[in-house]
């Protein structure tokens, strides 16, 4: 019994062949050996063993949903196959992001893992102004992408996309015209 390893259930068996506390003590004894030096062990090998596994995440409408954030703005994006129709807060986004640096990043998730003109995108946003705003579209269109499509995560990883832009407006100072400029210095 001392070359099998010990466990509950021949712990179990040991004593239904009404086998005597001695070797039921001396078997316990073993099996709190081998935890104690697999304890050491364990830890790193869960580690190793253990790696996330993205899954497929879908509405009942067959959408993927994410938020994306930048600076003050908030973007719900959701994500379906479709023809490539981008429609932001019932506009389509020529009309609402006129500026084609703005539209430009929005397609940038797209355009990197060529997927350009295959999702229908439908989002709300609020706060900020129209470059953070297009900002957070960008990154809730990211995130929603890996959620349709678990296997472009590294790529949009490696490009920063999954990564909210933490960079915001640093607050005004007293003693201060605004966050670092000082007050006019009049020498006289």
């Amino acid at each position: 019994m001392a070359d099998e390893p010990v466990t509950l259930e021949n712990l179990k068996e040991a004593m239904k062949d009404n086998a005597t506390a001695e070797q039921i003590e001396a078997d316990a004894t073993v099996k709190a050996d081998a935890v104690s030096i697999d304890a050491d062990a364990a830890p790193t090998e869960a580690l190793a063993d253990e790696t996330r596994v993205h899954v497929q995440k879908l509405d009942e409408h067959g959408r993927s949903y994410a938020t994306g954030k930048r600076k003050d703005a908030v973007a719900r994006v959701w994500i379906k196959p479709g023809a490539g129709r981008i429609t932001v807060n019932g506009r389509e986004v020529d009309r609402y992001f006129a500026r084609p640096v703005l539209r430009m990043l929005i397609n940038q998730p797209f355009d990197v893992v060529d997927r350009s003109g295959q999702y229908d995108v439908l989002c709300t946003v609020k706060g900020g102004g129209l470059s953070g705003q297009a900002g957070a579209v960008r990154h809730g269109i990211s995130k929603a992408l890996t959620l349709y499509e678990p296997a472009l995560r590294p790529v949009l990883k490696k490009e920063g996309f999954l990564t909210r832009d933490a960079r915001v407006v640093e607050r005004k100072k007293y003693g201060r015209r605004k966050a670092r400029r000082s007050f006019q210095f009049s020498k006289r």
